[in-house]
């Protein structure tokens, strides 16, 4: 599978809302005690614990799956996922110059872990379980020093590895039965290992964390306990809390410097717990699992990320968790800007939606429809309600400052509501059902009335766009059909078919021309009047195209899809001029805002990107 290149200009990437917390130690406080480091997508993202400003390190092909910072600060080293077969690329980051320093690849599918040596002299690898094996790499030569399978035959996949605090040729890896403390011949290019000794205890161990003088190594296991080892001799010396283990497992242990320990669970309880018998000493729990530990400094201060993709923040002192920042967790279905303003837009997943701040990435709002999913919104015009479409076949109507539920319409659809659409006299709404059917609401002051139900599609309605001037709309479904419908009579007007599952449709300002895309990879447009096809662009060259739009003047609109990529089309050439890569997920939606200045795209990973608009309007 080769990753598409573009040698044009690249979008710039603005802000980013996201956070892949199911990284294991994914979110690192940088030793200067300014940054956050942290992976979302194929991006290594630094954020000013400050001010919130993000900076971006763009170099990785697919996913990140693990990151590593240097004690010195000098280096970030971070490791990605890739398909089978394929070499998973390892890149040590200049921090200074925030650029690459060198790309190493020994690894196939997937870097597991990353430690670095106490001196910045070595950088230890850990590949993924189709990869199975330990490199060590001189970072001053950016070479391969040796390599070993990480774990005996009879053992299981290797988690974990940590790098000595103290002696540069020592460091531990672990994970299912096995446990080993390697040494490092430099001499003779080998490291040697030795396997540690602990009893009846049979553990997997996903973490681990060594006193700072090096005599012994704590591991968390997914049994929820934890054993301590005696690191001279590799014997089991201890190990607790014997009764009430972490539930779901520990999946990252930290040191204080008291020596203490920080523990997060699968089942985000997050707590101190002490070094001598395991006891608890202070706990709080947090929403889903806590993947991730950081400390600030000497300790005083520590960050914590959680699988539901948010950040916390903590002091030593009052153990409360302080929300610093949230983000979406699954796919983000759908993305709406609010018109005229382009201060404000919505996002939705799950059982979610959420109002952010276009300028200032925050979370304004979160409505939450428990047990229910939704499918896709929208802004009225006036801006004073959104309106969306829900799996249980409702279409929910919320106020944006206050997320109240204004009204519900129940029964709107048989299989769900996939689409939806308000009219600019904001006294209607168009919905599209997963059995095919288009409907019209009329809203009254505290009520609603059906007008017409318009039943020619076959099968899901993906996309609803209304003329401007409320007389038309046009619909895309997957039965391969794009109907454009009079809304004075209710009666379809024309219809355009193609050999693919619809996605999205968009009129073109002027209104004469529609543009369609979906899983046959291309962007076709037709004309309005009598449905013939104008011309057809080869929009993407893997998978489906998910998301399409149109700028205001019309001269530009925006793809997005599986292929990961962000492009800017020029509308009457029909050539890319811009494109965006950093997702790690398929493209859900893009949406240009209604002054030209931005450009949001959102995806399968929960992540949502702005990114500068590169064609500003000339008004």
């Amino acid at each position: 599978m080769a990753v598409e290149t573009h040698d044009g200009p690249h979008l710039q990437l603005e802000a980013v809302i996201g956070f892949n917390g199911h990284v294991i130690s994914g979110l690192r406080v940088h030793p200067d005690r300014e940054h956050l480091i942290y992976p979302l997508g194929c991006t290594v993202i630094l954020k000013k614990i400050k001010d919130g400003k993000q900076e971006f390190l763009h170099g990785h092909t697919n996913n990140v799956s693990c990151i590593s910072v240097s004690k010195s600060g000098l280096y970030i080293a971070s490791g990605q996922v890739t398909f089978m077969g394929f070499q998973a690329t390892i890149i040590i980051w200049d921090y200074v110059q925030r650029t690459i320093y060198a790309e190493l690849q020994l690894h196939k599918a997937k870097v597991e872990a990353l430690a670095f040596s106490h001196n910045n002299k070595y950088l230890v690898s850990l590949g993924g379980q189709d990869d199975g094996s330990i490199v060590v790499w001189n970072i001053e030569t950016k070479q391969a020093i040796c390599g070993s399978p990480a774990a005996a035959h009879s053992a299981g996949h290797c988690l974990t590895v940590e790098y000595s605090n103290t002696n540069e040729n020592i460091f531990v890896s672990a994970g299912s039965g096995t446990l080993r403390v390697w040494e490092l011949d430099l001499p003779n290019r080998k490291i040697r290992p030795t396997e540690c000794q602990t009893g009846k205890l049979k553990r997997v161990v996903k973490c681990i964390e060594m006193t700072e003088d090096d005599q012994f190594i704590f591991c968390g296991t997914t049994s929820g306990d934890i054993m301590k080892i005696n690191l001279k001799t590799g014997l089991l010396s201890d190990y607790g809390p014997i009764k009430r283990k972490y539930s779901l497992g520990i999946n990252v242990l930290r040191m204080l410097k008291s020596g203490d320990l920080l523990v997060g669970s699968g089942s985000g309880t997050f707590t101190v717990c002490s070094k001598t018998n395991f006891k608890t000493l202070k706990e709080v729990q947090l929403e889903k699992g806590v993947t991730s530990i950081s400390t600030r400094g000497e300790g005083q201060q520590f960050f914590v990320g959680t699988e539901a993709a948010q950040m916390y923040r903590f002091s030593y002192q009052d153990f409360k968790a302080e929300l610093i920042s949230t983000s979406h967790n699954r796919a983000v279905k759908d993305v709406a800007i609010c018109f005229g303003t382009s201060e404000l837009f919505a996002s939705c997943s799950e059982e979610d939606i959420r109002l952010w701040h276009i300028d200032k990435p925050k979370e304004l709002l979160r409505i939450t429809v428990p047990n229910m999913t939704c499918n896709s919104l929208d802004f009225m015009v006036d801006g004073h309600s959104i309106i969306s479409a829900w799996n249980d076949g409702k279409i929910r109507v919320f106020a944006p400052e206050s997320g109240q539920l204004m009204l519900i319409i129940h029964n709107a659809h048989r299989m769900g509501v996939t689409a939806i659409a308000g009219t600019r006299d904001c006294r209607r709404i168009v919905s599209g059902g997963g059995e095919g059917q288009v409907r019209v609401w009329e809203l009254q002051s505290r009520n609603h009335r059906l007008l017409e139900t318009m039943k020619e599609h076959k099968a899901t309605v993906a996309c609803i766009k209304i003329k401007s001037d409320d007389k038309e709309c046009v619909t895309a479904s997957a039965d391969g059909a794009c109907i454009i419908w009079d809304l004075v009579r209710f009666v379809s007007l024309q219809m355009v078919i193609a050999n693919t599952m619809f996605r999205t449709v968009c009129y073109h300002p002027d209104e004469y021309q529609i543009i369609t895309s979906g899983t046959d990879r291309k962007v076709a447009y037709w004309d309005v009047y009598d449905g013939s096809a104008i011309r057809e662009l080869e929009g993407s060259k893997s998978g489906a195209i998910n998301g399409l739009h149109i700028s205001q003047d019309g001269k530009h609109f925006v793809t997005g899809g599986d292929d990961k990529l962000v492009k800017v089309w020029n509308y009457m050439e029909g050539v890319v001029t811009h494109m965006g890569t950093a997702h790690g997920g398929s493209i859900t939606s893009v949406k240009i805002c209604s002054n030209n200045r931005t450009l949001i795209s959102t995806s399968a990973d929960g992540a949502i990107f702005r990114w500068r608009f590169p064609h500003p309007s000339s008004s």
